[in-house]
Formats: C-alpha cells, structure tokens, sequence
C-alpha cells in the first residue's frame, strides 16, 4: 500500500467514524430505505428508542419488523418522494406516529407513546436516479404535551369565567349573556320559555344566627337542589347573593309552575348538617312566562321579580306566577 492510498484510506475512514458520530448523536430518528422498504440505515436514536440494532434490522424489511405501519398507506407516502422527486409529510394530528415508540418521558409524561412527526424526503444517486428515501421522525411529544396543558389551561379558565366559583352553576354576566340569546331567539320563533328568580327565605338571619361559613353551605345546598330539578338544557345561575335564576326553554307555565314547586318542596324538606348542627331552609320563587310583547329581558326579569316579591310579601316559602299584562 502506498503512502498516498493509506493517506486516503485514513481519510475515509475519518470521514465515516464523524458522520457515524453525526448520525449517532442527532435528537432525530434516521432511516434509509430503499425501493423493497429495506433498512439501509438506522441510527441509534431508532435503536434507543425501538430496542431494535441496526445490525438486526439492516437488510430487513420494514414493515416486518413494525406491524403497526399500514404499507399501503406508507407506499402511497413514499411515491411522493420516489415518483415526484418532493418530500412528504406526516404530523402527529393527522396520524400520532408511525412507529409506536414508548413514552420517552414515562415518569412524568400521562401518554403511553412517543409522539411523532415524519418527514419522507428522496434520495438521489449520482444518476440522479432516486433509489432511497430517507425517513426522518421528530419526537414532538413535549409539544403535544404543551398544547394540552394550554388547551386544558384555556378551557378551565372559560369555565371560570363563566361559573360561579361557590355553586358551579352560570355566573349572572354569563347566564344574562345567555338569556339575551335565548330571548333573541324566543323573539325569531315564538315558542314557549318560562324565567324563574328565586330567594332563600331569612337568608339575613342565616348569616346572623349561625356565621357566614353555614350561610355559603345553604346556598351550595339550594343550588345543590336547582341542579338535581332542572335540565341540561335549562339556563341556571346565581344572580347574586342568596338568590338564584333559571330559564325553562320550551316549557309553559303550568310545566314551570310544577318545576318551580318542586324545587321549592325539595329544598324544605332538606337538613343541612354543618358543624354539629341541622339546619332548614326554605326558598320563595317568582315565575314569569315569555309573552311576545316583551321588548327586553329587562322586562322578563322585572315580571319576575314582581312575583317573586308577591311571594315574599305572602309570607315567603311559596310559588306565585307573574300576572300576564
């Protein structure tokens, strides 16, 4: 061997240990296939994270060793790359991954598989002929990770700011935001809708006579019992303080007045047990109809709060229905 031929072996050789080296110490999973789907590369980032030597898989068919990749559905991909000389692409909302890697954070992470993105991009040879293509997959499972905690973040932030914190029923900005949409469209379709403003009875002395922590209990209790009588598709809320109000959609007086009396007989006969003591309460409730000469749900409300005020003024722990004008 001349002195000239170990010079350029050596210099091969020191070319191939840095690109081993690169392929070696990239945060990215690198294949190389070839027509057949062959494994012609497989650096350690695919060992790592599959179990799977190159010198196992090297030579090997792909899909033999990964059932979980469809090959029709991976060939239709890969002829982006060898038939039209263009990468294609595979993101993680489309299809989680393509090889079903475990977790890499398994401690901390909830998911029990690596999330992936692939790249597919073509190989040319020096005929420029594409023979390979090299498949490219990014662990993307922090930023699936990161867009739950903000997606999550952001509907729990929603729901605060729309729910009252003490009832979890509407708060009265979100629940007056949803009666002028049900009243717009009472107004378009004529149909029927029944609002009902209720008042814990004495709610004064309940804070006086036993502290503030009992009165909170009373009022999650009668919510407690506006929840188990009305609908999901009912409209309830605090409207502030002790007092409360619910929209009936599609329900007449009569069906209202049944509901309202309901709630009303359900929350007297409930005991409250709260720091070794019972306690009763009792509610009065206004009832007020839709009628289409309405012109706001100002209006609604004040028909409403009318009967209500009548039903306080009867003696309280009672049903009245708004007069129709």
């Amino acid at each position: 061997m001349t002195k000239d031929t170990k010079q350029l072996l050596q210099k091969e050789v020191a070319e191939m240990h840095w690109k081993h080296h690169l392929l070696g110490s990239i945060e990215v999973g690198i294949i190389v296939l070839n027509r057949n789907f062959q494994v012609m590369i497989w650096n350690e980032f695919m060992e790592n994270h599959s179990g799977v030597a190159p010198s196992t898989i090297r030579d090997k068919v792909l899909f033999d060793h990964f059932p979980e990749i469809n090959r029709e559905w991976f060939a239709r991909k890969s002829d982006v790359a060898f038939e039209l000389n263009t990468p294609a692409y595979i993101i993680y909302e489309q299809r989680p991954y393509l090889m079903c890697f475990p977790s890499p954070r398994p401690v901390t992470s909830e998911d029990e598989f690596m999330y992936q993105n692939v790249t597919i991009f073509p190989l040319a040879s020096l005929s420029n002929k594409i023979e390979h293509i090299c498949v490219v997959i990014y662990d993307v499972s922090n930023e699936v990770a990161s867009k739950r905690a903000l997606a999550e973040a952001n509907e729990k932030l929603q729901y605060l700011s729309q729910h009252d914190g003490m009832t979890g029923l509407s708060n009265r900005q979100h629940w007056e935001h949803s009666m002028q949409s049900e009243f717009a469209r009472l107004k378009r379709t004529e149909q029927q809708a029944c609002l009902l403003m209720m008042d814990i009875d004495k709610f004064k002395r309940i804070n006086d006579t036993y502290g503030h922590s009992v009165g909170d209990e009373v009022i999650r209790a009668f919510a407690g019992v506006i929840k188990s009588c009305v609908r999901q598709t009912d409209i309830a809320g605090r409207y502030g303080g002790e007092e409360f109000a619910v929209i009936l959609i599609d329900t007449s007086s009569d069906g209202a007045a049944y509901v309202a009396e309901r709630i009303r007989k359900k929350f007297e006969k409930l005991t409250i047990d709260i720091e070794g003591q019972t306690i009763t309460a009792t509610a009065s409730v206004g009832v007020a109809e839709y009628i289409p000469n309405f012109n706001s749900t100002v209006e609604w409300t004040n028909s409403a709060d009318a009967a209500l005020y009548e039903a306080k003024s009867n003696g309280r722990n009672q049903v009245v229905l708004a007069r129709k004008s």
